[in-house]
C-alpha cells in the first residue's frame, strides 16, 4: 500500500498568529484617542464659535474694505465697573497720552471724564484693558426720510458749557444694553426730535408717525479716534435704518433736550457733564453723504 507523500512545510511568514478579542478593542481605542486628538479643525472651532454673531439682515451687512470687524482682543476683559469719576481718571492717566487726556471737557467740543463715566455706568459703552483702552460702542443711526428724498442731518450743536460742536451726520443715538433696535429708533427720535414731534415714547410708535422703511436695515464698524474723548481709540458698531418720520418742519429747524441724563440717578455727576442743550437740523441731498 502506497503511502500519501508529507505535506510540505509552509513558509514561516504565512503562519499566522490568531488576533485575541483584547488587542482589537486596544487597537480600536488608540485610533480613537490620536484621530480626536489631532483635529485642529475641532479645536478651532470650539475657540471661535463663540465670537461669531450675525447681524439681524444678513444680506444688508455692508463690508467696507477700510474699516475692520472689531477685534476680538478689544473685546475681552473689558471693565465693567468705576465707583466715581475720580477712580476712572486715575485709572485712565497713565494709560493715555498725557497732552490728549488733559484736553478733555478743556478743548471746546470735548467731553469729560464724568462723561465717560456715566456711559459706562449705563452699560452704552465698554472699555478694554489694554494701553490705551479701547472704547466700544453701538450707535443707532436713522437716516429720516424727508420730501424729495431728502436726508435730515444735524448740521451742528449746542453745549452746556457753551460751546458749539459741529456734526453733519444723520440721527444718532449709542444704544442701551439688550435694546432692540427698533425701540433704539423710537427712543433716538423720541430724545432727538421730540420737542417738535410732542407726544409721548408710546404715540409716536402707536400713531404711526415713525415708520422704519422695510429693508433698510444695515451695518458696519467703524474704527477711529474718538472725537469726544481725544486720544482714546474707538470701535462704533453703527446699526443703520431709513424711516419716515410725520410731522417735521420742511425747513431747518432746532430742538432742544431737556435732560440727556434723564435715566439716571446721579445727579452730582451728571451737574460735572458736558451735556447737549439744543440740536440744529437741515435737510440734504442723500448724495451729500
Amino acid at each position: 500500500m502506497s503511502s500519501q507523500p508529507p505535506t510540505p512545510p509552509q513558509p514561516p511568514h504565512l503562519h499566522k498568529k490568531p488576533t485575541s478579542f483584547p488587542d482589537v478593542i486596544f487597537t480600536a481605542f488608540s485610533l480613537f484617542v490620536i484621530f480626536s486628538s489631532s483635529n485642529p479643525t475641532t479645536s478651532l472651532l470650539r475657540k471661535f464659535t463663540p465670537l461669531v454673531s450675525f447681524p439681524l439682515n444678513p444680506r444688508r451687512f455692508l463690508r467696507i474694505p477700510t474699516m475692520s470687524n472689531p477685534s476680538p482682543s478689544n473685546l475681552r476683559n473689558p471693565i465693567h465697573h468705576f465707583p466715581n469719576p475720580q477712580s476712572l481718571s486715575d485709572w485712565l492717566r497713565p494709560r493715555m497720552p498725557s497732552d490728549s487726556f488733559a484736553s478733555w471737557g478743556v478743548k471746546p467740543g470735548t467731553k469729560n471724564v464724568s462723561n465717560l463715566w456715566l456711559e459706562l455706568s449705563e452699560g452704552e459703552t465698554l472699555l478694554a484693558d489694554s494701553t490705551p483702552p479701547v472704547r466700544t460702542v453701538e450707535v443707532m443711526v436713522v437716516k429720516v426720510i424727508g420730501k424729495d428724498n431728502k436726508v435730515l442731518v444735524e448740521s451742528h450743536q449746542e453745549l452746556s458749557d457753551g460751546a458749539v460742536r459741529h456734526r453733519c451726520r444723520p440721527l444718532s443715538e449709542k444704544m442701551k444694553p439688550g435694546e432692540t433696535v427698533e425701540d433704539a429708533v423710537f427712543r433716538a427720535v423720541k430724545e432727538e426730535l421730540g420737542s417738535v414731534l410732542g407726544g409721548s415714547f408710546g404715540q409716536l410708535r402707536e400713531n404711526g408717525i415713525v415708520k422704519i422703511l422695510p429693508n433698510s436695515y444695515s451695518k458696519k464698524v467703524e474704527e477711529r479716534v474718538s472725537a469726544s474723548y481725544p486720544g482714546l481709540p474707538a470701535c462704533y458698531v453703527l446699526h443703520t435704518v431709513e424711516a419716515a418720520v410725520d410731522g417735521l418742519p420742511e425747513e431747518e429747524f432746532c430742538t432742544e433736550e431737556t435732560d440727556e441724563y434723564g435715566d439716571s440717578s446721579e445727579r452730582m455727576v451728571i451737574n460735572g457733564a458736558v451735556s447737549c442743550k439744543k440740536h440744529y437740523w437741515k435737510w440734504v441731498d442723500a448724495d451729500s453723504l
